[in-house]
């Protein structure tokens, strides 16, 4: 097999040798996913979930209590802190209730998920869930994934070369403007969500709006009541600008960098096609806290519907069976995985900076 991306990447020279061995015949996943199923790794956590969701409601109106406490005063911006983290915590949970890893039944995924991201979020569950799945399908993959297409940054030098105006100036310094622009990103998924209401059905998108207005309601008026109009919305630019950098610094470490399929990894099977184009994360449980078990990206891609507490122990396993069958499993620390992040996209604004 020919090498699959025509793009920079920043997978290591093994990944890069692996992905262009040809697949051996036969389902190479199955094994895999008779040992993970046997370990009992697939069964749900239905009490671990609960504590979490507990601790973190508890957390969440404790937060809120403080902003009450604190009342009207510039000392109570520093209440932005501790709620874009909560908030984090919540659009993990969210994003488990959207992949069935908390329970098995649709109505009562969908309702976490409702509640999680319109309710408590102000995010559209719906809209989250359609595009998620869609990247989970073919994760880096140029034509087929919405995480790597055209927006206020590109992943490709292909799709560089296509900029003009402002546009080419971002991708140019894209490397050096992507943390600043990550503070926009909490505003910019709400922004999305409403966009896509109108393509939801009738019913899903009066459900969808409605949660999004109580949201809305909630939000505005804690605030208001708090805080005077100027200080209030000064709390909520910052809260969103931390909740934003939070969720974008949890991302960007899990792809980017590593292997872009364009169409010509038709011999790819699912074991190929997730560990390829994932990077994993190495840490303890502060790792897994923060970022919300997504340093298990290879694991949480081969297994989307694994409980969040499952993916450190089937590790060794994938870990082992990506040894057994020669596909390369690429790890790295935390720090690394960033440099390897911006050294992607700062590669890919390359030749504009060459030639503009």
């Amino acid at each position: 097999m020919p090498p699959i991306s025509t793009t920079l990447s920043g997978a290591t020279a093994t990944a890069t040798a692996t992905a262009t061995a040809p697949p051996r015949a036969g389902s190479e996943f199955a094994p895999l996913l008779r040992a993970v199923r046997g370990a009992g790794l697939l069964e749900r956590r239905t009490g671990w979930y609960a504590r979490c969701i507990a601790v973190n409601a508890l957390t969440l109106a404790a937060t809120l209590t403080g902003l009450l406490l604190v009342g009207n005063s510039w000392w109570g911006l520093l209440l932005a802190l501790p709620l874009s983290l909560v908030w984090a915590r919540t659009a993990f949970l969210g994003h488990d209730a959207g992949h069935a890893q908390i329970t098995s039944g649709r109505r009562s995924g969908r309702v976490l998920g409702l509640v999680h991201a319109n309710l408590l979020l102000g995010m559209s569950y719906g809209w989250w869930n359609d595009k998620h799945n869609r990247h989970h399908a073919n994760p880096n993959h140029l034509d087929k994934d919405p995480d790597v297409g055209v927006g206020a940054m590109v992943w490709t030098q292909r799709q560089a070369e296509q900029r003009v105006g402002l546009a080419r100036w971002l991708t140019r310094n894209q490397a050096w403007l992507f943390l600043p622009m990550l503070t926009l990103e909490g505003i910019a998924l709400k922004i999305s969500g409403l966009q896509d209401l109108k393509r939801q059905a009738p019913r899903e998108r009066a459900v969808e709006g409605l949660l999004l207005l109580l949201h809305l309601a909630g939000y505005a008026g804690l605030l208001l009541t708090v805080f005077s109009p100027g200080r209030a919305l000064a709390f909520a630019l910052l809260h969103h600008a931390l909740f934003g950098l939070h969720l974008g610094l949890a991302f960007a470490p899990n792809h980017k960098g590593m292997e872009m399929p364009d169409g010509q990894d038709a011999g790819w099977g699912h074991l190929r096609r997730q560990v390829l184009t994932s990077r994993n994360v190495r840490g303890g449980l502060l790792t897994d806290w923060i970022l919300g078990g997504l340093n298990y990206q290879i694991e949480h891609h081969l297994f989307p519907n694994m409980p969040r507490p499952h993916l450190r122990r089937a590790q060794p396993l994938v870990r082992a069976h990506c040894a057994a069958v020669g596909i390369a499993y690429t790890e790295t620390s935390l720090v690394d995985s960033y440099r390897q992040a911006f050294r992607h996209m700062h590669g890919v604004g390359a030749p504009l900076r060459g030639g503009a």
